[in-house]
């Protein structure tokens, strides 16, 4: 093996934006293996490391030169390639020449019976410096931005100017350019505490040149002291600090050397509502929220420096600065919104458009208004609370047009709740306005009262059904507006207790639009609508265990509401679960009578010609089809597939005893009455001859 030397690169930049600078660090070790894989460069594992101003790979045992390889490449069957004198036809020659070898080179190999023409081409070994060179020019090209820009009059562009490369393999500096940089052995320290160009001997002293200039070289050492330094701030103060994953994850990004700060503001601002003060803080200035061990926002909050810690009084005290401005224009904002009553915001929303051809947020609240008092009969709830869901319904959108919401956005809902409860609109109005939104996210909590869960659900369905209405539904992996989460959303309520016909509601949400002067097929919608909420109930289902064909079964027998599919699939599943070979035989029974029936029959038998084993299934489905009906009208379906369950033993001794094809077509005709009568009572639960002899 050649000499093994370890290759360090580093492309220094102007800071980089947090997020895209995980998803490069992430993306720079896997692109680094694959180009020198690629060129057949050997080589050992790979390093990478980053912080705001540098993107680092480390590669160890790097050889000196590629391994001389012989490559077999198989061509054109010998029919094909030689013809009847001998002579390599133009498919022959054309194979050689693409694998650049001469036709001389040929050889006919035998393989399974058949002669192929083969090439075999030495690559003789080569030095691995020069391949290099290409190889890290090309990651400036290959690493994927979500935004790039170009700086001074260079035509190439990166996430952030490029202003130094570090490239080199041992002491030697390997020859990459990029926007007028050439790589070199210098790399620039952190701006404060170790600013310039600092000179790097050889590729494996690198990272510990970088460490030596106070730079934490990698985000989970980053992270690591972060913790760290708001655990001590835990351990002096007494509080607890909110770390949220997202903005702890920016954070890390932000610096090169962080330091753990913490700050206090006037005590006068813990009386505007926390959300406000949390958001402005955390979202807005990226500081940690302090809370004491009831759980309450204290006045202190955590700031992560990337300054000098000799000048931590400095630091903190801008920072107060910077807060105490930031809680000054939201006490203003929160005041002067309590100046008006909630409601005198509605007509304000007329400005603000929910979409281009759904008209504005009034028209939209309007509808969740109406919408809401249909879906809180429909639930069966009572009269006050239908009010209160019809109430919330207008006012869940007002704050939109707040101060408060338009300068701190996502405190949306949660600002409603405050001003609802300050006009007098009653706990459980606020309580539903400011849950409305919920759930956000996967696993996120459900609005917490009936009210709150209608009014979220009637919200969620208005924006789903106009969307769709307008031709803006979900395409294959492309979900801009989060429709299929709104979906899981109202399916998760109705999961909850809060029980409705989805289908009724999507077509009043659908009427409620046509009302508006939105043209679209109705019936063409609904279907598509209705089937968009059957598909994310079929992969919840599936998420949670059941079967496949389980679900399809129920599907198959005419089910649209999600809830009656969930609730029959999850009977079903268990049915299987617990009574196994029975359920089992009992669905490839109903497959054989499904598949032997003959509709043109019908279900009327003659008496006199019944058999014994006949009569006894015809008595059967009699009693079962009766008791059937009556669960599925209670949605007691284990009592139905129970019922179901009762006429294996009929129909097996049927089968085992009756020829249904019988010569005698008088015969012939009453069997398939029978079984047309008993598939009949299946007709309404599922198609068992979906599940038979089939396995998850």
């Amino acid at each position: 093996m050649s000499n093994l030397k370890t290759l360090a690169f580093e492309i220094g930049t102007e800071e980089i934006p947090a997020f895209d600078l995980h998803a490069a660090t992430d993306q720079l070790g896997k692109l680094m293996k694959q180009l020198l894989d690629a060129a057949k460069v050997p080589h050992g594992a790979i390093e990478v490391y980053s912080t705001p101003r540098r993107l680092t790979a480390i590669v160890f045992d790097v050889a000196s030169q590629t391994e001389a390889v012989d490559e077999e490449y198989r061509g054109p069957a010998a029919r094909i390639g030689i013809d009847s004198e001998g002579n390599y036809t133009k498919a022959a020659l054309g194979f050689a020449r693409g694998k650049g070898v001469g036709a001389d080179d040929l050889e006919v190999r035998s393989e399974n019976g058949v002669d192929y023409l083969y090439a075999t081409k030495h690559i003789e070994a080569a030095s691995t410096k020069g391949l290099i060179g290409d190889i890290l020019a090309s990651v400036f090209e290959k690493l994927s931005w979500p935004k790039s820009c170009r700086w001074a009059r260079r035509t190439e562009s990166f996430s952030r100017p490029v202003r130094w490369i570090v490239a080199l393999l041992g002491d030697e500096v390997v020859p990459v350019s990029f926007a007028g940089v050439d790589a070199g052995r210098f790399t620039w320290g952190h701006r404060v505490l170790s600013p310039g160009a600092h000179k790097v001997e050889d590729a494996d002293s690198l990272i510990d040149t970088v460490r030596s200039l106070k730079i934490v070289v990698s985000e989970a050492e980053r992270e690591a002291v972060i913790r760290a330094g708001v655990a001590r701030i835990e351990r002096e103060t007494g509080y607890t600090a909110e770390l949220p994953a997202k903005t702890l994850l920016e954070v890390v990004n932000l610096s090169e050397a962080p330091s753990v700060l913490c700050g206090t503001f006037d005590e006068g601002f813990l009386r505007v509502p926390e959300e406000i003060i949390v958001d402005a803080m955390l979202m807005h200035q990226r500081y940690f929220p302090l809370y004491d061990g009831e759980g309450r926002l204290t006045n202190r909050f955590i700031v992560v420096s990337n300054g000098d810690p000799a000048h931590s009084d400095v630091v903190v005290d801008g920072n107060e600065r910077v807060v105490r401005a930031r809680l000054d224009d939201a006490k203003f904002f929160y005041e002067e919104d309590l100046k008006k009553p909630l409601e005198s915001y509605v007509a304000g929303l007329e400005a603000v458009v929910f979409q281009e051809q759904l008209g504005s947020t009034h028209a939209k609240a309007l509808r969740i208004e109406s919408l809401a008092g249909d879906l809180a009969r429909a639930a069966g709830l009572g009269a006050d609370e239908v009010r209160d869901c019809r109430r919330a319904g207008l006012l869940c959108k007002a704050d939109l047009v707040t101060n408060a919401v338009v300068e701190f956005t996502s405190v949306q809902g949660v600002m409603g709740g405050y001003y609802a409860e300050a006009s007098g609109e009653g706990s459980v109005v606020a309580g539903a306005i400011r849950d409305h939104y919920r759930p956000r996210f996967s696993g996120d909590a459900l609005p917490e009262t009936a009210v709150g869960k209608i009014v979220a659900a009637a919200d969620k369905l208005d924006t789903i059904c106009g969307l769709f209405s307008v031709g803006q539904g979900p395409t294959g992996s492309s979900d801009p507006f989060a429709l299929r989460r709104s979906a899981i959303g109202i399916l998760a309520i109705m999961e909850s207790g809060i029980q409705f016909s989805l289908v009724e509601a999507v077509e009043r949400a659908l009427s409620a639009f046509s009302a508006d002067g939105v043209s679209f097929d109705a019936a063409s919608v609904r279907d598509e609508v209705v089937e968009f909420f059957v598909t994310r109930a079929r992969v919840m289902l599936r998420d949670e265990g059941c079967a496949a064909d389980t679900i399809e079964a129920v599907l198959a027998a005419g089910v649209e509401e999600p809830r009656i599919l969930a609730s029959r699939a999850r009977a079903l599943e268990a049915a299987r679960s617990e009574q196994g070979e029975a359920f089992a035989d009992l669905a490839t029974a109903y497959a054989r009578a499904n598949n032997l029936r003959d509709p043109e029959a019908g279900t009327e038998v003659d008496d006199g010609l019944l058999s014994e084993e006949e009569r006894a299934v015809i008595d059967a489905v009699s009693v079962a089809d009766a008791e059937v009906a009556s669960a599925l009208e209670r949605h007691d379906y284990a009592a139905a597939l129970a019922q179901l369950s009762s006429l294996r033993a009929p129909i097996d001794d049927f089968f085992e005893k009756t020829r249904i094809m019988d010569d005698d077509l008088s015969l012939r005709a009453n069997h398939l009455a029978v079984l047309n009568r008993f598939v009949s009572v299946f007709a309404h639960v599922a198609d068992f001859g979906k599940m038979a002899k089939s396995g998850k």
